[in-house]
């Protein structure tokens, strides 16, 4: 019954029915959060485990059918290699291999050339949940002195039951596009301290309808604008005719258009989080309530930076933490942190999938990241060139640097939307790989262009003398 209904609106709306499906999915968490506020609030630590195991297992249902399995058994055997390994490296190195080598394996047997709704779907964001649970674990046996401020807070001192793990990976507003959060954060939901009325379901209505009005607009917007800026129109020989300031102007609104695709999802999902009370983050220094635990994007900043690396701040905010805490900074033993960034970096690329595309979006935004600080350091260093980005004449660079900024933002984004080289090759070819180019020159360029701009400092002219 429910697939001929689903099938007929799908088509109804011009959408894909997974689309649909999982929209809808993300919508229920917000009457899932009400029965929550209402029914389940003051129940026992095992009833509200249950209530998310269940609502997060029929939302997995409803979009991929028996293929729960997958998340399922991987849950489970998380939960084994925690009680059977306990807090060792053993413990840790196990649940990545195995964690990893699953979803992989997952990508491997289902994977196209377009971009599918399935279970490998949320299963990526199910993966780091899983791994950051054994690395929490391992935490929590270490002496305190040995953690960071940040280790301190996701630390688990005791070791969770399976109907806990359940709960925390089922939970109806991260199990299918996140956003990441701690077990630790996950019982503090649970025992009703994630609330501004300790003990007492939170006022977060008004902050949860915020979030979802702003999904809402940003939904609609690529509903509307997807359609006239779809990945597919690279590829055909209409894109190859036009010239070439064209296509670079098409690259920068399908740009901005299609990650409204994931920021429409991150901000319902987030409304979900802080109506349920697990996006309840303390006060402020003014002593205000903040509501912001669960953001994965701060649209302003998303919108109005005119820099590379505040965009990738603004944007996937919990995955990027996730991976910043769990990966980069555990790689400090190399010494280097270049070489923690690049580490970090294939990381995410092989977490996203097996094909070429993400490798070489994550290695052109290694580069470009990089250039960005050297060009920053260059202005910030250099009195002439401080003194233009304080003047009058700001509004005309930030608008220069928007548009930049933008375009090199879209560049990287083709071969990850793309996937095959066949593919992001002709479009790279088409536009001469313009941003491959721009970049090698600047990476050349920039040391000259400080010696330019930049004064020698007193003490390394006595020492050429």
């Amino acid at each position: 019954m429910a697939a001929p209904f689903m099938e007929k609106l799908a088509e109804y709306l011009g959408s894909p029915e997974p689309a649909v499906r999982l929209i809808l999915s993300i919508l229920l968490g917000y009457p899932f959060a009400l029965v929550y506020r209402w029914f389940f609030f003051h129940q026992s630590a095992t009833v509200v485990h249950l209530f998310h195991t269940f609502s997060g297992l029929a939302l997995a249902t409803f979009n991929f059918g028996s293929q729960v399995c997958h998340s399922f058994l991987c849950i489970v055997i998380q939960f084994l290699l925690l009680r059977l390994m306990g807090r060792t490296v053993t413990c840790v190195l196990s649940s990545f291999s195995f964690q990893m080598i699953y979803l992989l394996m997952g990508y491997y047997f289902t994977a196209t050339d377009e971009y599918d709704i399935k279970w490998t779907m949320p299963h990526c964001v199910l993966t780091l949940k899983l791994i950051g649970l054994a690395l929490d674990y391992y935490d929590g046996g270490k002496e305190q002195s040995q953690l960071s401020a940040e280790q301190k807070k996701s630390a688990l001192n005791s070791t969770p039951s399976l109907l806990e793990v359940f709960g925390f990976s089922y939970f109806y507003g991260g199990f299918l596009v996140g956003p990441q959060f701690t077990l630790q954060n996950y019982q503090h939901l649970v025992s009703r301290e994630m609330s501004d009325v300790p003990g007492q379901p939170p006022n977060s209505v008004v902050p949860a309808m915020k979030r979802f009005g702003l999904g809402l607009i940003t939904l609609s917007v690529f509903a509307i604008g997807g359609p006239h800026y779809s990945d597919s129109y690279y590829l055909t020989d209409e894109f190859e005719a036009h010239p070439f300031w064209y296509k670079c102007v098409y690259m920068l609104v399908w740009m901005k258009i299609n990650l409204y695709k994931y920021i429409s999802c991150w901000l319902i999902t987030e409304g979900v989080c802080i109506l349920s009370g697990l996006g309840y983050n303390g006060k402020n220094e003014k002593g205000e309530h903040q509501w912001d635990a669960c953001a994965n994007v701060r649209l302003w900043l998303f919108e109005t930076t005119p820099f590379f690396t505040g965009t990738i701040n603004s944007f996937n905010i919990n995955t990027n933490a996730w991976v910043a805490r769990h990966v980069f900074k555990r790689l400090k033993f190399l010494g280097n942190k270049l070489l923690s960034q690049m580490f970090t970096l294939l990381f995410l690329a092989i977490w996203h999938g097996l094909h070429s595309g993400y490798l070489i979006c994550f290695s052109l935004e290694f580069i470009i990241v990089n250039v960005e600080r050297q060009a920053e350091s260059m202005v910030r260093d250099s009195p002439l060139l401080t003194s233009i980005a304080q003047s009058h004449l700001y509004p005309v660079v930030y608008v220069v640097q928007q548009l930049i900024h933008w375009l090199f933002m879209g560049y990287p984004l083709v071969p990850f939307s793309l996937f095959t080289y066949d593919k992001w090759l002709k479009v790279y070819s088409s536009i001469y790989f313009c941003g491959h180019i721009f970049f090698f020159i600047a990476f050349l360029v920039l040391p000259y262009l400080r010696k330019v701009f930049v004064p020698r400092k007193r003490g390394s002219e006595k020492k050429e003398d």
